[in-house]
């Protein structure tokens, strides 16, 4: 039981890799079927992205009232609902608001998905679950960008957009029904003052008859009085330090993560120096498929980089690799700035520094702000914390998918790098400043 419920908690992630990258290859379809401006373009990428930060913030804390599993389930029916209105939208605003609910239902996976690995997961390989789990995000958005290759390749067509939607629809009702058969968290039953049913619970979950909790006296029944001020613990005393140590890291490592991630394809496609030559369709899903090659190929990176921060993060701590990873970032972004250095492209600069830049976010700050988040709050307000530290992040997301388009226009591909090496060092600092490490711990005595 334990397995399946992480291997149902991996989906969420999964899915979010696949869609938002398949999305970032899809965009420049998008934009001719629908004659999108440059600002249409901003809302189109943003929109899930500010979905992702809503659904964290608001949907997540539900996980703390309503309980892990029925926000677990509800989330996964809401995306279903949103892929299928994507695939078929007839204007740009249905598309727009379809891609800000498939974003909502992915924001709420963040805390929940998070709490109910780490509420089922023996502490020694808490964080290697939990970043195994999260790996998802980088196998989603490898698969994503190849499928989207493989479908402009076979059948190329304006349209092929739609499709980009349509392929993760029955895993997704898959997972659906799989998560019927999961148990709600014991920590959460506990919590709310119903150690009975926790017990229920937690036999179901170890497969184990005679089996009774243990230190029920460290978990406390929240009073209702207590919930309305959750929001208010989350920013005074001993939570303070957490609030800030999960949420602006999170927010400085998503400018740069969504931001390069989201735009690999073009910025490729620009590296070949393929874009601006595109005058026929033909011509435009040509260099989609570079871009979209090229994406894959940097997203290597992704894998090793996660695939390494599962090795290390129960032996390292997340503190040293969040800060490692930072300084990694900042370097590789600095690298392929210089790619493009003088106005004349570097390609082999160019595709080393965004290679660099994938491994180092997804050793350090990528994986570790979203294991950390989950871990330094207690139980009465971890969804309510993790949740506010991934929408956080998000804000970040989506200022950059917002603002990328206009930037890279007018700054320049150089220069907007420029920036987010210094973004990625002042992450390094503040996680140095407000450091907490949960290695080893149990959740309680975290």
């Amino acid at each position: 039981m334990q397995w399946l419920v992480w291997s149902l908690a991996t989906a969420g992630k999964f899915f979010e890799g696949m869609i938002v990258f398949m999305q970032g290859v899809g965009l420049p379809l998008i934009s001719r079927d629908f004659g999108l401006s440059d600002l249409d373009k901003g809302f189109v990428t943003a929109a899930t992205l500010a979905g992702i930060l809503f659904g964290a913030l608001l949907l997540g804390g539900l996980a703390d009232r309503l309980g892990r599993k029925p926000v677990f389930i509800g989330e996964m029916v809401l995306l279903l609902v949103a892929l299928i209105a994507a695939a078929t939208a007839p204007s740009k605003e249905i598309l727009i608001f379809s891609l800000f609910v498939i974003g909502l239902a992915l924001g709420a996976d963040y805390p929940t998905a998070h709490l109910v690995i780490s509420e089922s997961i023996p502490s020694a390989i808490r964080g290697r679950l939990v970043l195994g789990a999260f790996s998802f995000q980088a196998i989603g958005a490898v698969l994503g960008t190849a499928i989207a290759a493989i479908i402009l390749s076979a059948m190329p067509s304006v349209n092929d957009w739609r499709l980009f939607f349509l392929v993760p629809i029955v895993p997704v009702a898959a997972v659906v029904w799989g998560r019927f058969f999961l148990p709600e968290s014991s920590h959460w039953l506990v919590s709310r003052g119903l150690p009975e049913k926790a017990e229920k619970q937690l036999r179901k979950l170890l497969n184990r008859q005679n089996l009774s909790l243990v230190s029920v006296d460290r978990l406390q029944e929240v009073a209702p009085q207590q919930r309305s001020r959750d929001w208010v613990k989350l920013f005074r005393g001993k939570y303070l330090r957490a609030t800030i140590l999960t949420s602006i890291p999170w927010f400085l490592q998503d400018l740069s993560t969504y931001g390069i991630g989201i735009f690999t394809p073009v910025i490729i496609a620009m590296a070949f120096g393929e874009m601006n030559q595109a005058t026929t369709v033909g011509d435009l899903i040509q260099n989609d498929m570079i871009g979209a090659k090229g994406t894959a190929l940097i997203d290597v990176g992704f894998l090793l980089g996660i695939a390494a921060a599962i090795v290390l993060a129960d032996r390292w701590g997340r503190i040293p690799l969040q800060i490692t990873g930072f300084i990694g970032c900042a370097a590789g972004l600095l690298l392929a700035s210089l790619g493009g250095a003088g106005g004349h492209t570097n390609l082999t600069l160019t595709v080393a520094g965004f290679l660099l830049f994938q491994f180092m976010t997804n050793l350090g700050p990528n994986a570790t702000t979203y294991l950390m988040a989950g871990e330094v709050f207690p139980t009465k307000i971890r969804g309510l914390g993790a949740g506010f530290a991934a929408a956080s992040g998000k804000v970040g997301a989506v200022l950059t998918a917002f603002f990328f388009p206009t930037l890279i226009q007018i700054w320049g591909t150089e220069k907007v790098l420029a920036v987010l090496v210094i973004t990625s060092l002042l992450g390094a600092v503040i996680t140095w400043l407000y450091r907490i490490e949960p290695k080893g711990l149990d959740m309680e005595s975290l």
